[in-house]
């Protein structure tokens, strides 16, 4: 999918969401970008696959449709208690269901016509930062030199031990799991299942399939340990769960998982790596989505670096670009993770998201403005 020339203006290492949108608008400018993604196009990957409307102007603005791919449309929102008493409630801005497999494909698509070279089942193993300029080394032994390189390999990575970044030593106990289904539910509604311990979200997809993905934080001292298990003696206490689960074809012959990953708070900038998507701050399920704030994060870091010229960078605009992006990402999304967060801690207790989610409810003014918190608005082209 592209050369293996070593000396490129940008690397980009991860070719997700994040990764990919700032190859296409890097690369629309004139800058020789490389991406080096340690997968393949197309996959599967642990996601919500729930995208918030705020990104759907963007994303028409770089050529890419998603109801031409087959998207669904979301504009309503379920909630269930822990003992399945349901709540329904409008999304204002609406939103998309379109699984990772079809969209990070595309963009991919869209990236290298745009200029930008894509190396995949390129595993980045080592990076090094001396006199103004990096050097990148993949599995494959090949190494590339570049003097910016932006980090957007997802949620936890072999890299970020080398970085030592603070979260990467903890052991939180949370597990992702992933579904496709086919079944029956509405489609432009969005569930999320409340369980002691976690929250489980369903919604459609492209071609009548339905994302069915649950966050669970296992306790040290866990009885059940398995998916099966988990599933079986604890999801199901919640009768909505159990229902779905129960009435539906599951399409893969086994889960999308990803374990220990960390909500605690990131870096932007890491020895002078620019971080981006999860690698910036892994984004609470309950923050409208992770979809739409990592393309957003990197377009507010791209047009950053397209006013800065990467080529002649001196020591003191690289001072100013990384503080500049840290700035704006946390002007940006701060608050969004805030409140993403504090939700999040209302969830997963039994007792406490019993009462929570039925007192919010009771308050339509503040149900709303909680959803309007945890989303953004409409991201100007």
């Amino acid at each position: 999918m592209a050369t293996a020339r070593p000396e490129r203006d940008v690397i980009i290492i991860g070719g997700g969401l994040a990764g990919l949108t700032a190859a296409i608008m890097l690369s629309r400018a004139g800058l020789d970008v490389l991406v080096l993604e340690k997968g393949s196009y197309p996959s599967h990957k642990v996601c919500g696959e729930y995208i918030s409307n705020e990104i759907l102007p963007f994303l028409k603005s770089i050529g890419l449709d998603p109801f031409r791919l087959g998207a669904s449309s979301i504009s309503q929102l379920r909630i269930s208690t822990p003992s399945g008493k349901n709540i329904h409630t409008p999304l204002d801005l609406g939103a998309f269901g379109l699984s990772r497999y079809v969209l990070d494909q595309a963009m991919c698509y869209i990236a290298i016509n745009s200029g930008a070279a894509v190396l995949t089942k390129r595993k980045v193993t080592d990076v090094s930062f001396q006199n103004d300029h990096f050097a990148v080394r993949a599995n494959t032994e090949e190494s590339f030199t570049a003097p910016l390189v932006i980090g957007s390999y997802g949620k936890r990575d072999t890299l970020d031990k080398q970085l030592n970044r603070d979260f990467i030593q903890e052991r939180t106990g949370y597990i992702g799991v992933k579904y496709h289904i086919r079944t029956d539910y509405p489609p432009d509604e969005i569930g999320l299942d409340n369980f002691e311990g976690g929250y489980c979200g369903i919604s459609r997809v492209e071609d009548g399939k339905y994302n069915l993905c649950y966050l669970y934080r296992r306790p040290r001292n866990a009885v059940y340990k398995t998916i099966p298990d988990i599933q079986e003696h604890i999801m199901y206490r919640n009768p909505v769960i159990r229902r779905i689960f129960k009435n539906s074809d599951f399409l893969f012959p086994k889960p999308e998982v990803i374990n220990d990953f960390s909500f605690a708070a990131k870096k932007a900038v890491e020895d002078h790596i620019l971080m981006c998507g999860d690698a910036a701050g892994l984004i609470t399920p309950l923050c409208g989505n992770g979809m739409s704030m990592a393309i957003h994060g990197a377009k507010l870091l791209s047009e950053l670096i397209l006013a800065t010229d990467v080529r002649t960078i001196t020591p003191l605009k690289r001072k100013g670009l990384e503080a500049e992006y840290t700035r704006r990402w946390q002007k940006h999304f701060g608050s969004r993770l805030f409140w993403g967060r504090t939700i999040q801690g209302l969830f997963g207790n039994e007792t406490v998201s019993e009462i929570a989610i039925r007192a919010l409810h009771a308050i339509p003014p503040v149900e709303r403005a909680l959803i309007a918190a945890t989303h953004g608005d409409p991201i100007a082209i």
